[in-house]
């Protein structure tokens, strides 16, 4: 696998970080959790259980090593520093400063590991005004502008469905961590890789702020194409009050689902700029999505080249068979569920340990090694 013999330190908690570390694990890193004392890892303890275990805790660290470390005892401070003296990985997600005053930041790591490839995850970064600001992933969002962007059928916005700054923050870490990991076999030097969800977050609005730097205003969220302004991408109501959606803007596919309609008369309103422009081609295809079931229209839509999908249920998702097609759900021994890996290598796929690790279950094992070690 592609990252076997890679050594990764894992002082991060809840989302960011564990994601992070877990597609690494999967591709043959070695991820050895350190969890604070008391409770350990708090998602051991969060949402439902199955199994005996935390689902979100079995999906964020099955395949990985746990000790658990009070890094504010001298001794276990010893041992992280031995473990981070041997680690080509270390990731942490405190709040800034809090890695300087527990005595396990980049400089004193490096100080013994020169090689180390450090990875700290905030809210908004290691400076700034907002670096002491806490927050988890809703509240970055809304200061990055984007919860304002999820606005309901009332105009007000919405709670976000997805964890998107966690995400985000997640992906660009590991790019990073990457991309540090390949220099590193050039120089045989580490580096220190600043991650904020916030910037994370931003970095990805490039297909959403034409209005904002091209005429300096605010956008009319159900205006814009990507948020109902154009006809062919948005929300539809059918007759059994499901939903279906139309994904694709092309004038293709307005002509591709209008010409079977009888209303090639309409595919001139899908050329216009997304906004009030395009309203009568919405009327009428609220009106006619609203005459049949979602039956129906899967069915009618079945030999038409229009971007289109039913929408599901996440629990209808994950019971596509598809996904087991792609690998993206698979189950233990035990019958507990696992959700996959995104990344597919042709050569050297992913190996998935679906064992989740106890609390402290690798501890004595790590410190007899570094007990053991020449080093």
């Amino acid at each position: 696998m592609k990252l076997e013999g890679v050594k990764v330190l894992d002082l991060s908690l809840f989302l960011p970080g564990p994601m992070l570390t877990l597609m690494m694990a999967d591709h043959g890193a070695e991820v050895v959790k350190v969890e604070p004392a008391g409770e350990g890892e708090p998602t051991r303890h969060v949402g439902y259980r199955k199994g005996g275990e935390s689902v979100w805790f079995r999906n964020t660290h099955r395949g990985k090593r746990s000790i658990q470390l009070n890094l504010k005892d001298p001794a276990d401070h010893a041992v992280f520093m031995s473990l981070a003296a041997e680690a080509d990985v270390v990731v942490e997600a405190f709040r800034p400063g809090v890695a300087n005053r527990l005595g396990v930041d980049y400089d004193s790591v490096r100080t013994i590991n020169p090689g180390v490839v450090y990875c700290a995850i905030s809210a908004f970064g290691q400076d700034g005004p907002y670096r002491d600001r806490p927050a988890h992933d809703v509240a970055v969002q809304a200061l990055a502008g984007v919860v304002s962007l999820n606005e309901g059928q009332d105009g007000l916005p919405a709670m976000p469905a997805m964890p998107v700054a966690d995400a985000l923050a997640s992906l660009t870490a590991l790019s990073g961590v990457l991309m540090a990991l390949l220099r590193k076999r050039e120089t045989g030097q580490g580096d220190y890789l600043d991650v904020a969800m916030f910037d994370s977050v931003l970095a990805w609005t490039p297909n959403v702020t034409g209005r904002i730097f091209a005429t300096g205003e605010a956008h009319v969220v159900k205006d814009q194409r990507s948020w109902g302004g154009n006809a062919m991408y948005g929300l539809y109501r059918t007759a059994d009050d499901r939903w279906l959606a139309l994904g694709g803007a092309e004038v293709k596919f307005a002509r591709n689902l209008l010409t079977p309609l009888g209303r090639e008369d309409l595919i001139h309103y899908a050329e216009l700029p997304p906004g009030p422009g395009q309203e009568p081609l919405r009327a009428f295809l609220r009106e006619a999505f609203a005459a049949r079931t979602l039956a129906e229209w899967e069915f009618w839509f079945a030999d038409k080249d229009v971007c289109w999908a039913p929408v599901r249920t996440l629990k209808d998702a994950f019971e596509d068979p598809a996904l087991q097609v792609r690998g993206m759900l698979a189950r233990d021994a035990e019958g507990n569920e696992i959700v996959g890996t995104p990344i597919r290598f042709r050569e050297e796929p992913a190996v998935i340990d679906p064992r989740v690790p106890e609390m402290d279950e690798h501890g004595a094992e790590l410190r007899a090694r570094l007990k053991s070690s020449p080093e």
